[in-house]
């Protein structure tokens, strides 16, 4: 039996996948025989990234408050890869995305008076990243292929792939209802705009949606049901529990998740362990990884026609859900957290 430290960072009150992952882990860990715990370390926002590295490669997690040492440490996103352990695997979710992926976006945004120091905060980011990634823990596993891709594009750091499976819920199949759902943050990236463009086309035409999550495009997306004339037909229920989600994952007909570029994104494996399949589109990035086409979900163009006929197919054809449902049903029992356990220890 280990002693293993599972690390973390989160801002202030702040939730997500990464939170989930997290805990699902120390849970399985825990199953499996071992002492865990988690820890969890500062991540500020935009130009304090400096304190969280500092505070997080400062923090002492060799030895818990009894003075026992810890055994190994699992760490799982930016910057909680900084904190130090001799027996140190990162199973990484992302490094801070605005200045790597998202950098021509975030780039744009910013004042010109500002894009000086920013090039130079990402200079800096990168040199650290790779340090820490490379020096810092012993080895590296990324969460997606996406991410994986992205260690390559930016600093060439080797790691291999390991998907997590879905949180350890009560997941169950209640039949395949008359509504698609889709849950998320409300951001940009996630695009839940394309899902809604899509929903008004003639080609979705009668199809009822629930969209769960809330976040800074809340406001923007009612404003879109509205102008398109949807309001009987899509509903924003704002963020759900547990319970929530899961009811809605058992009672509806498939699954929307239409993010750009998406790290891994649990929505898919969680729709998968409740027997739905899961519509997503060419570039969702972690998505399409799990995502195969006439087996387990649908792939589309991002692109709201081409997202309406998707649904379309779905929607009209309870046979076709019913058989790609049984099919995610099946993937998701291949990925399991002992094996994941397994592959995360350093023996």
């Amino acid at each position: 039996m280990s002693r293993i430290a599972v690390v973390t960072s989160s801002p202030p009150f702040g939730e997500g996948g990464h939170l989930v992952m997290a805990r699902s882990l120390v849970t399985a860990l825990r199953c499996a025989g071992h002492q865990a715990g988690l820890v969890i370390t500062p991540s500020h926002r935009l130009g304090r990234q400096a304190r969280a590295y500092l505070a997080t490669w400062l923090t002492d997690v060799s030895v818990d408050q009894d003075g026992r040492a810890t055994d190994q440490v699992i760490s799982l996103r930016y910057p909680s890869y900084a904190v130090r352990h001799p027996a140190h695997v990162c199973w990484l979710n992302h490094r801070m995305r605005e200045y790597y992926d998202l950098w021509p976006t975030f780039f744009a945004t910013l004042p010109a008076a500002a894009r000086a120091k920013e090039r130079v905060r990402r200079a800096l980011l990168h040199r650290v990243d790779r340090y820490l990634l490379t020096r810092n823990v012993r080895r590296v596993v990324a969460l997606s292929k996406t991410v994986q891709d992205r260690l390559q594009r930016f600093g060439g750091v080797p790691s291999e792939v390991l998907h997590p499976p879905a949180p350890q819920r009560p997941y169950r199949c209640d039949g395949y209802g008359d509504y698609l759902f889709a849950v998320s943050r409300l951001t940009p990236l996630k695009r839940m705009d394309l899902l809604i463009e899509a929903l008004a086309l003639p080609e979705a035409r009668g199809v009822r949606c629930v969209i769960a999550g809330d976040g800074e495009e809340g406001g923007r997306l009612l404003r879109l049901v509205r102008h398109l004339g949807l309001e009987s037909r899509v509903t924003l229920v704002g963020p759900v529990d547990s319970t929530q989600l899961l009811d809605h994952l058992a009672r509806c007909r498939a699954v929307c998740f239409l993010p750009r570029d998406e790290d891994y994104g649990f929505v898919t494996i969680e729709a998968f362990s409740a027997g739905k399949s899961v519509i997503t589109c060419t570039d969702s990035g972690g998505p399409t990884e799990l995502v195969e086409v006439g087996v387990t979900g649908l792939i589309s163009e991002p692109r709201p026609e081409r997202v309406a006929v998707a649904i379309a197919r779905v929607m009209d054809d309870r046979g076709l859900a019913e058989r790609l449902g049984a099919g995610a049903l099946a993937k998701s029992a291949t990925m399991t957290w002992p094996a994941a356990v397994d592959r995360l220890l350093i023996t």
